[in-house]
């Protein structure tokens, strides 16, 4: 699928990933709907790259739903969903103070995990009414998950299992969703130069850009944008999670 005049939801794109990547599809020629529960935000990102800005919860079904109409009245329905949104909350599961509160656990799940869900099957819906492109293509839907799906690190028990299931689910979506001509995929990023990191101190992000066989040096968010490109174009790609981590295998701390 060409990128040029389709319309596209960015999920999580009012900053780090998403944003580089709703500017990216943007300077290709999609129509860019930027949905992320901060507003000002996406408003900010909608502004550089000439799309629209959305509010959106995707861990709720109606904040979802709203959000996609909403982008569906502005630009027609998507064919192309990236989801970029996702929280990260740190976690022992015996920590000085107990056991590690189970709303803690929950609600990295609700968000990274059931609300990916929640907003490829949203997206999927109507995706498959959509008159057929080439080779019978009417949407692809591509989910963030990360490294950390494979190589957890110590108090991150939370956040590897959301995206382990964001891996997981990738095949079996891909399958489901074949009928309808829709592709699923994941891309599974390492070390990126996104806001969380780049505000640690220097010489920490030195040592970690130092851990990444080659190169050695922090991911640019436009890479992980470039390779989303690269799965919306390629018909082939299917039920596929891409690691981005120049051959990083993270230790366990």
């Amino acid at each position: 699928m060409q990128v040029a005049t389709q319309s596209a939801l960015v999920a999580g794109g009012g900053s780090g990933i998403g944003a580089s990547v709703a500017q990216h599809l943007a300077g290709l020629g999609a129509k860019v709907a930027v949905l992320d529960v901060n507003l000002e935000g996406a408003e900010a990102v909608a502004r550089e790259c000439g799309g629209r800005a959305f509010a959106c919860d995707i861990a709720s079904a109606e904040s979802a739903a709203q959000a996609i109409a909403a982008a569906r009245e502005a630009h027609g329905p998507a064919r192309i969903l990236v989801n970029c949104a996702g929280i990260l909350s740190p976690g022992r599961i015996l920590g000085k103070d107990g056991p590690l509160p189970l709303d803690a656990f929950q609600r990295v799940i609700e968000v990274n995990l059931i609300g990916a869900f929640n907003l490829l099957r949203l997206a999927a819906a109507d995706m498959a009414p959509l008159a057929p492109l080439a080779d019978g293509e009417r949407g692809v839907i591509i989910n963030t998950s990360s490294i950390a799906a494979y190589e957890g690190q110590i108090g991150q028990i939370a956040y590897a299992a959301s995206k382990a299931g964001m891996a997981g689910m990738t095949l079996p979506a891909a399958r489901d969703l074949a009928r309808h001509g829709i592709r699923v995929l994941s891309v599974a990023p390492g070390l990126v130069a996104t806001p969380m990191l780049t505000s640690l101190p220097q010489e920490m992000q030195d040592a970690l850009a130092q851990s990444i066989p080659f190169p050695q040096r922090l991911a640019d968010s436009k890479e992980v944008a470039h390779l989303v490109q690269h799965m919306v174009e390629n018909v082939m790609l299917n039920g596929e999670v891409i690691r981005l981590d120049g051959a990083l295998r993270m230790p366990p701390r």
